[in-house]
């Protein structure tokens, strides 16, 4: 399995890992049949993530994932974060192998459950959230 050079760059040095105490908004999704589990934190000033950490169990694409994740949502507006798709964090990492692919979708749905979190604790709506639920994201393939 090849991994392009940003992938292995995000897996061995993974940007904003950790966790953020009393966090706006966490989500935790997982994966039992390939064990990953992906949770990302997210703290959110007049609507914009000021702050985005992440602890992911798993292979190297699924912590390539998370960072990514991570950087590519920092300083966005909620909206903004809520466009961002498993697509996108495939294609800013040059590529993943089409077994890895779930990696992304776990990373798109953590950081949404995340936001879905954060909107629920401050009664707040946003259109990207609409019909999600958080409870129908935990992966089986």
């Amino acid at each position: 399995m090849l991994y392009t050079d940003i992938v292995m760059d995000h897996f061995s040095n993974p940007r904003n890992v950790g966790e953020i105490k009393d966090a706006d908004g966490m989500g935790e999704v997982g994966n039992i049949q390939c064990g990953d589990i992906m949770r990302i934190y997210i703290n959110v000033v007049d609507d914009v993530i000021t702050e985005c950490k992440f602890k992911t169990f798993g292979c190297g694409s699924a912590i390539a994932s998370s960072s990514i994740t991570t950087e590519l949502v920092k300083g966005k507006t909620i909206d903004e974060a809520l466009e961002l798709t498993n697509k996108d964090v495939v294609q800013q990492l040059g590529g993943l192998p089409s077994v890895k692919v779930h990696c992304s979708v776990l990373a798109e749905d953590a950081l949404k459950v995340a936001i879905y979190d954060y909107a629920e604790k401050n009664n707040k709506n946003y259109k990207g959230l609409e019909g999600f639920d958080p409870n129908q994201v935990n992966h089986e393939h």
